[in-house]
């Protein structure tokens, strides 16, 4: 360490021959990646930066840079899809754990609302600010233990407002990803962030251009890089969105002009030529970095009086590196008292400590469970090596939250279906998190579902969940394609399953239950059943692996289920069946084009007498799409289907503004009563041609089916087909 200092004491001595510079850098969301730049071409040019004071995105990019990075592992940072994605939550669907993918299968709308007291609540911001704290630890670490601001490699002060007052607070030291993570908390995008009691948002709001707090750092010399929100003209001003877009624009601009006005004659202003990029889209990075640059060499006369000599440039550089600590050596484990509550759960999914990337996993898989506002760490200097304090913050909005579901479907030939669904978890019950969960669903097929989830183990991996449901819904009978009749199948069922999670990719589950219900006849001949009531009692086990990117539209990944019932009349079940069946799908993607396999199997090993439960049903929108919906079912079951889809508009560009897909499948498959007659040859062929679109609601398909034998069957579809 003492080697560090000597070089720091060398750079100070160097410094105090010559003028200090400071470096400014404005708010601007998106845009801001022009400070990157800026910073690459003062490299270029040799010219040392002595103090840094930056504003929301400048915030972010000039505590990069003040930890030692330089401006190229900035740009490549700025430019990878970890901090674009730090911009996306809840984020990739691969790092939610597994319960919480679970619930996209039948509750599509991606917005829980919150549920306290008995009133709706929404966050606090569309962004938690969990992912981009993430991406900031990692790249941050080496300067973790750092609390002063001024002792980083290079001196920083980052701008934040107190949301409480309205007051420009300066952040001075502390923790440097907090500090980053206010100054850019957008007040509705990112959750305010909490410091020294304070409730932080935006810096922009209050001093978007930070100049006199650069001076005040004793910066003889400012080159200040200003990219924040331009004014419209009126012909664009045509919106109530771009209207207040102005308004708050005209607002941050005053502030700006009236730090512009502080400036010397030798201070150097840079504006790089953004036009109206807006502040949102992080698909200008690359160009926002291009135009920065440019600005900079433009300004290169101006800046030539700053430049240093290439051996002073390289002992400058060299202390600054020679500040940045090492990987974290971990030697004790501190839960903040804040989080006590959580302490098992953060304890056990903390596991490895010895790397930035090790930890990033461990905090994932924590915040994925979704029970979290933020799960975060800080590193501090201990007597014997690094004190890592473990923090986490259940949701402000919760813990309890409701969900939504719709299902719609009409071939325009007379059959119809629709369902309206909600799910309310009562969540974060005990130190481990439990959850007791309550579905209802109203339409052609009523249901209401409880179950109560209770993890167990060191690590929270085990389960035990008991559960009960009423459902009612319409089983039609056919037999060599004629419908014999409909029946109102009534069922009740109630069991205790335990089972294990694997990571976020997998759950395994087995257990017992009871399923009693009578089946009514709607429509048709009374007779064609033998056994219309029944009550069971069975054995169950379920394997289930989703490795799936997205579960309405799949590009990659993988989604496997597999199940098996045994009623066992030695449990006091009226019959003796073994029934199992396998759900597989899996999906490729090269740049827009998709291609998935998908194939489902099901088979009664052995079923004695039948009754309506044990048939399983085809037809409908990718189950022989050119047959009607459950138009045929059997005691047997095969298909499997070949889809391919081009991606021809993304959220905010192509069709309606959202996702959009163009696709076509091949279907082959068929229902058997005997095992015998199963055969390639006995199964028909059929096929769809349709437009998806990836909705706020769920997927919505609009498509036509047709079969071999002529049939031909249109299709309008919300919900889930996968």
């Amino acid at each position: 360490m003492w080697i560090a200092f000597a070089l720091c004491a060398v750079s100070m001595e160097v410094a105090a021959e010559r003028l200090r510079v400071g470096l400014v850098l404005s708010g601007g969301g998106a845009r801001g990646a022009a400070h990157v730049g800026v910073l690459k071409a003062l490299e270029a040019e040799r010219i040392p930066i002595d103090a840094i004071a930056g504003t929301s995105m400048g915030a972010v990019v000039g505590g990069l840079y003040a930890t030692g990075l330089s401006a190229v592992e900035i740009a490549a940072f700025v430019d990878s899809p970890e901090w674009r994605e730090a911009f996306q939550e809840p984020g990739p669907r691969d790092r939610l754990s597994f319960r919480r993918k679970s619930e996209d299968q039948n509750f599509l709308i991606d917005f829980p609302l919150g549920l306290k007291s008995g009133i709706f609540r929404l966050p606090k911001g569309l962004l938690s600010g969990q992912r981009l704290s993430q991406a900031l630890r990692r790249v941050t670490q080496p300067v973790a233990r750092t609390e002063v601001f001024n002792a980083l490699p290079t001196p920083f002060r980052a701008v934040a407002t107190d949301l409480e007052t309205g007051e420009p607070i300066k952040l001075t030291r502390g923790d440097l990803v907090s500090a980053m993570c206010a100054s850019v908390a957008a007040p509705g995008v990112f959750s305010p962030v909490e410091i020294d009691g304070r409730l932080l948002v935006d810096g922009g709001l209050a001093n978007n251009l930070p100049v006199e707090l650069a001076r005040e750092m004793g910066a003889d010399v400012l080159i200040v890089v200003d990219v924040g929100f331009p004014l419209r003209k009126r012909e664009t001003l045509d919106s109530v969105a771009t209207i207040s877009n102005q308004m708050l624009s005209i607002l941050i601009r005053r502030g700006s002009d009236a730090q512009l006005k502080s400036l010397q004659p030798a201070d150097v202003l840079l504006t790089p030529e953004l036009g109206e990029a807006s502040s949102f889209d992080f698909g200008i990075v690359e160009r926002a970095v291009q135009l920065g640059e440019a600005a900079a060499r433009a300004a290169s006369d101006r800046l030539s009086a700053l430049r240093l000599s290439e051996a002073d440039y390289s002992r400058f550089l060299t202390a600054r590196a020679a500040m940045r600590g090492g990987a974290p050596r971990v030697a004790e484990v501190h839960v903040a008292a804040d989080s006590a509550r959580y302490e098992r759960l953060l304890r056990s999914g903390l596991v490895d400590l010895s790397t930035a990337e090790s930890l990033d996993a461990g905090l994932t898989t924590l915040f994925g469970r979704g029970n979290f506002e933020s799960v975060d760490y800080r590193l501090r200097d201990g007597a014997s090596g690094d004190v890592l304090e473990l923090r986490a913050r259940r949701n402000s909005w919760g813990p309890n939250y409701v969900r939504f579901g719709l299902n719609l479907e009409d071939d325009f030939n007379g059959n119809s279906s629709y369902n309206a669904a909600a799910r309310v978890t009562l969540a974060d019950i005990g130190p481990l998190a439990a959850e007791w969960v309550w579905d209802f669903q109203i339409g052609s097929e009523p249901k209401i579902l409880t179950e109560l989830y209770m993890p167990f183990g060191d690590a929270a991996r085990w389960f035990v969940a008991p559960k009960a449901s009423f459902d009612l819904r319409n089983v039609p009978l056919i037999e060599d394609g004629v419908r014999l009749a409909e029946y109102r199948l009534r069922t009740t069922e109630y069991g205790l399953g335990i089972g294990r999670e694997f990571l976020n990719w997998g759950e395994i589950r087995a257990g017992i239950r009871r399923v009693s219900g009578q089946a009514r006849i709607r429509i048709g001949d009374d007779t064609a059943l033998a056994v219309e009531d029944f009550d069971l009692r069975e054995f169950f086990g379920k394997f289930s692996y989703d490795v799936l990117d997205n579960r309405n539209f799949p590009r990659r990944g993988q989604y496997l289920t597999a199940e098996w019932r045994a009623e066992a009349p030695n449990l006091g079940s009226d019959r003796r069946a073994d029934l199992v069946s396998i759900d597989w799908l899996a999906a490729r993607s090269r740049g827009r084009h998709t291609g998935v396999l998908w194939t489902s199997f099901g088979t009664n090993v052995d079923s004695e007498p039948e009754t309506i439960r044990s048939l399983f049903p085809l037809g409908g929108f990718l189950n022989l799409s050119g047959l009607a919906p459950n138009s045929l079912n059997g005691r047997h079951y095969a298909i499997a289907r070949l889809l391919y889809y081009r991606q021809i508009g993304r959220g905010g560009e192509g069709f309606l503004n959202v996702p959009a897909y163009a696709g076509i499948s091949l279907e082959t498959g068929n229902v058997w009563n005997k095992r015998g007659d199963i055969s390639f040859g006995s199964t028909l062929t059929h096929g769809s041609m349709f437009l998806g679109l990836d909705t706020i609601l769920g997927p919505v398909y609009l498509g036509s089916g047709f079969g071999e034998g002529g049939e031909n069957t249109f299709y309008l579809f919300l919900g889930r087909t996968f």
